[in-house]
């Protein structure tokens, strides 16, 4: 992959210095301008390449180093947990009565 993505910065750099010949042959700001903005894509490739091969790597060494064990996680363990008794309205207003009777 390395070298498809070289060989794309090669010929974008190779286009850039052609344009920016021209420019000066034909007194042309605007090929200036054009051969300038291909030289920073060819540069920006190269660094979108690095940052997402260092992304990856780093991805893949905390894949790596990942220990998984048999134990369920913390955060999910509500789910092996029975699900509480279902009460009527007029249960849960009694037991709230209840409460703020016992706590006078």
């Amino acid at each position: 992959m390395l070298i498809i993505i070289l060989l794309i910065v090669i010929a974008l750099v190779a286009w850039s210095l052609h344009l920016m010949q021209e420019a000066i042959g034909q007194q042309e700001f605007s090929l200036m301008l054009a051969g300038t903005l291909v030289a920073f894509s060819a540069a920006a490739l190269m660094g979108v390449y690095f940052l997402m091969g260092n992304y990856v790597g780093y991805i893949a060494q905390i894949s790596h180093n990942a220990v998984y064990t048999s134990q369920p996680f913390e955060s999910l363990a509500w789910l092996s947990e029975p699900l509480p008794k279902e009460t009527s309205s007029s249960e849960s207003l009694e037991a709230t009565q209840n409460i703020s009777i016992d706590a006078t």
